[in-house]
Formats: structure tokens, sequence, C-alpha cells
């Protein structure tokens, strides 16, 4: 046997510490407004067919072997637990995403999810502005359109400006390969021009992102172009992803199947729907305002960590 492999923790006991005594502050945090915790299991039958998010999969093996997804967010099972009448709910637990690795990016992390039936997105910010204010001690808020932040930095229009003019734009960040689609070169865009500068002293909500970006959200109610979709930055890290959830199942099915054209057109895995989310969606949701945080990420930025490894107990290359 060889011993010569990297068996060492790669973060210090000093944060594995300090990671459960953050969960302790967020397990009081929730106590104290009435927040059920829940579990729910990481595997699946299906997956959110979402192109820029790949599942990890393994198999089931009984009478017949049957294909089962890694979690790449609690999601789908806790809008069945809202569906069954849970009320408010929240979740500390494990997600998978294939391909994610790097600085900020671990195929497996912890990530914070919760969901506030009756809660409009404003009421959800605040909440999530006191949680943050708890764990990394940082000032108010603060909020800006998505469109109104790719004109600050950019002069670009993010739902009008066509996309040869995109392309040609992302053509300066030298990524080969076929010209990248409308969201493409918006995500891109803001990944490269513009979250590097954000929210350096108070935190930042983005909010009103375009529709064709939020698979899992409700559309603004006064223009469809956009949904009620906000990311939340600190230091110039995205932080938080959230919605003021959709809740409609027939328009959430036909955005899954467009979804999965999509997926094809990309010669991207093609992979079943969650059934058992859909028909939780057709027995009822209420309207439910919803968050993911990423706690290694949190973890960075409370202990100024330069690579996801240094919060990790075993990263993926000594995993």
């Amino acid at each position: 046997m060889n011993y010569a492999y990297q068996w060492q923790p790669t973060a210090t006991l000093e944060v594995v510490k300090l990671r459960m005594n953050v969960y302790q502050q967020i397990r009081q945090f929730f106590a104290a407004r009435g927040v059920l915790e829940v579990e729910t299991p990481i595997l699946s039958a299906g997956s959110v067919p979402e192109p820029a998010i790949e599942p990890l999969y393994t198999h089931y093996h009984t009478h017949a072997v049957k294909q089962l997804f890694l979690q790449t967010s609690p999601e789908l099972a806790m809008k069945r637990l809202l569906a069954a009448g849970s009320g408010a709910i929240y979740q500390i637990c494990k997600v998978f995403r294939d391909g994610e690795s790097g600085r900020w990016h671990n195929p497996e992390f912890t990530m914070l999810e919760w969901y506030r039936p009756h809660f409009t997105v404003d009421e959800l910010l605040s909440e999530i502005d006191a949680l943050l204010q708890l764990l990394l001690q940082t000032p108010e808020l603060e909020k800006v359109d998505y469109c109104d932040i790719f004109e600050q930095h950019t002069d670009l229009d993010a739902l009008h400006t066509p996309l040869d003019i995109l392309q040609k734009y992302v053509s300066r960040f030298g990524i080969d390969g076929q010209p990248l689609d409308r969201d493409a070169c918006l995500q891109l865009i803001l990944s490269q021009e513009i979250e590097p500068y954000l929210a350096q002293i108070h935190p930042l909500a983005i909010i009103n992102f375009p529709a064709t970006q939020a698979a899992l959200a409700r559309k603004h109610p006064e223009n469809p172009l956009l949904a009620e979709r906000f990311e939340i930055y600190v230091r110039g890290v995205e932080l938080a992803n959230g919605f003021q959830e959709l809740t409609d199942p027939l328009e959430q099915e036909q955005r899954f199947e467009a979804d999965l054209v999509k997926r094809h057109a990309l010669k991207q895995g093609v992979y079943p729907l969650d059934e058992h989310f859909l028909a939780a969606l057709h027995a009822g949701m209420p309207p439910t305002s919803g968050v993911a945080i990423g706690l290694d990420r949190l973890l960075m930025l409370l202990t100024q960590s330069g690579h996801i490894r240094e919060v990790l107990t075993f990263s993926i290359e000594n995993a």
C-alpha cells in the first residue's frame, strides 16, 4: 500500500470548529423565527434540466437497474414539503454538481436553503440581510436592477442589445468553440466585467433577472421579459440565489421541456424530469419566496480564504 497520499485535512481545525459555530448560529437564527429545519434525500429519480448545471448520478441495483441523481439543490424535494403544508422550512445539506472545480467551486459543497410561504422577495431579502449581518457583520444590504447594473458597467441593454453585438463583446474573453447564445453571453459578461467589482462595502442584491435565466422563478408581473429572481454578492463573490417561486405546474413543465430541448441542442445529457415535484405543484404549493446560500463561500469570506479547499475538511483533490 502506498502511504504517500496527502491524507491531512485541507482546512485547519480552527476552521472546522468555526464551521460548526456558524451552523449553530444559523439554527438559532431560524429557531427564533419559527422556521422548521428539515432533511430531504440526496438521491432523486429526476433532475432539474437547467443547461448551466450538470448533475452527478449513480445507479441503484434492485430487480432492475435504476439511475438516480445526486441533488444539485434540495429545492424540488423541499417544495414537495411546502405543497404538503410544512410551512416555512430550511435545510443545511450537501449538494453535487459535475464539472465545478476551482477557487470558488467544489463538486460537492454545502448549501443553506430556505423557503418562506407568503413572503415577498423584499421580505425575504430583509431576512437574508439580517442573517448576513449576524454571520459576516456586514452593513445593510443594497439592491439594484439587473438591467441597470449592466448599463452602468457595460453600456449594454441586457434585454434588447442584438445577439451579434453581445457575441462580439464577449469575443474579448477568448472563448473558443461555437458562438454563445444570448444568456450565455450575458452570464459571461456578468462574471467577467461586473461581479468582481460588486459589493465591496455593502452586500448587494441584483434583482429582476431576465426571465430566460430563471427556470424556477415567477415572471415579473409588470414585465414578462423579467423574472422575480435575485442574486446576492458580498465583496465581489456571488453568495446567494433566490426567487419568488413559480407555482404554476403547467408553466413549470413547459419550462423544463424547453430546457430539455436546449440541452439536446447543446449535446448535453437529457435526463428525466422529477415527476413527484410536478405532481406536488399540481396539488398546490402556496406562494413562496426561497433562497440558497453557499456556506463554503460564506466561510471563505468569513476567514478571508483564498481557495475553497481551505474551508473544506477534504477537497475533491484528496477526497
